[in-house]
C-alpha cells in the first residue's frame, strides 16, 4: 500500500501529527476500515480500531486504478463521534 500525506506547510510535516496521529496507526485504519464512507467532494472517510486499540478517523482520496492513498488528516474520534460509531460497529459486528 502507498500512502501519501498532506503535509502542514508551517511544520513541513505530515498534519496527522498535529493530531497526536502516527502512520502506522492510519494504515491500520486504511487496511481494514470498520466504516468507509464518501465524504465531501472527492474524499473518503474510514473510522475504525487501530491495533493498539485507538478509534480514529480518517480523511483521505484514493488515486483511481491504483492501491494508493493521499491522506489528508486523520484524528482521534472522541464523545459523540466515538459513540456513534461504536453503535454502527456493533450493528455490522465489528
Amino acid at each position: 500500500m502507498n500512502v501519501r500525506y498532506y503535509h502542514n506547510p508551517e511544520t513541513r510535516l505530515p498534519h496527522i501529527y498535529d493530531h497526536g496521529v502516527e502512520e502506522y496507526e492510519v494504515e491500520d485504519i486504511l487496511e481494514d476500515p470498520g466504516e468507509n464512507r464518501r465524504g465531501d467532494g472527492d474524499s473518503l472517510v474510514a473510522n475504525g480500531q487501530t491495533r493498539s486499540g485507538r478509534y480514529l478517523r480518517v480523511i483521505y482520496t484514493r488515486d483511481p486504478g491504483r492501491r494508493s492513498f493521499f491522506v489528508i488528516t486523520a484524528y482521534q474520534l472522541r464523545g459523540n463521534q466515538l459513540a456513534a460509531y461504536r453503535r454502527y460497529a456493533s450493528r455490522r459486528g465489528k
